[in-house]
């Protein structure tokens, strides 16, 4: 059984659809979940699912001895972030190379890097006038947003689109394309 930890910081949409994506898979499972955020909505989605959960703090998530060792006892094989906000530490993408997936909600390199998530990136493509956006799915790095891409999805937007209407568009993108890019990557992997 391949093995993934989920690194969700908010309300868990995207961790939802990738924990039922894979609830009866029969090669990957949803082995943790680890949020840094103790009110996450994602902690009770996951114990829901009998994922278990970790909360975290930076100092831990940053220190390599305690988050290698909490990935090693659940025997993980890939690191999947679904909104977590925190840059992976060298060590982190080290010991996951190319093994570690993120999922942006825009069209990179475009409005990718430090500060750039949620609303913020919603409304730099408004202000911007773009007639386009959508969500990239990439490799995990050292540097916000730079890692190789592996999918991208493509969403028109109108000039009367709010940031709001873009993120809701985005969004439906996330969730129609994460978990399956996610399965992919990993079986084509695995066959390797």
């Amino acid at each position: 059984m391949i093995n993934l930890v989920v690194f969700a910081s908010g309300g868990g949409s995207n961790a939802q659809k990738i924990i039922k994506h894979f609830k009866l898979h029969t090669s990957v499972k949803v082995a943790l979940v680890i949020t840094g955020n103790p009110k996450a909505g994602v902690i009770s989605m996951a114990e829901h699912h009998d994922i278990p959960v970790h909360v975290i703090s930076k100092s831990t998530f940053t220190d390599e001895v305690s988050m290698l060792s909490l990935l090693h006892s659940y025997q993980i094989d890939y690191v999947i972030l679904a909104g977590f906000l925190w840059l992976c530490p060298p060590f982190l993408t080290r010991n996951f190379h190319n093994k570690i997936l993120n999922i942006h909600p825009s069209l990179l390199p475009k409005y990718g890097g430090k500060g750039m998530y949620g609303h913020f990136v919603h409304e730099a493509v408004r202000d911007a006038r773009e007639n386009e956006s959508g969500c990239t799915i990439h490799l995990v790095n050292n540097m916000y947003d730079e890692g190789q891409i592996i999918f991208q999805a493509v969403c028109p937007l109108t000039a009367e689109m709010n940031p709001s209407d873009i993120a809701s568009a985005v969004l439906r993108l996330e969730h129609a394309y994460y978990a399956t890019v996610i399965e992919n990557y990993i079986m084509r992997k695995a066959k390797i």
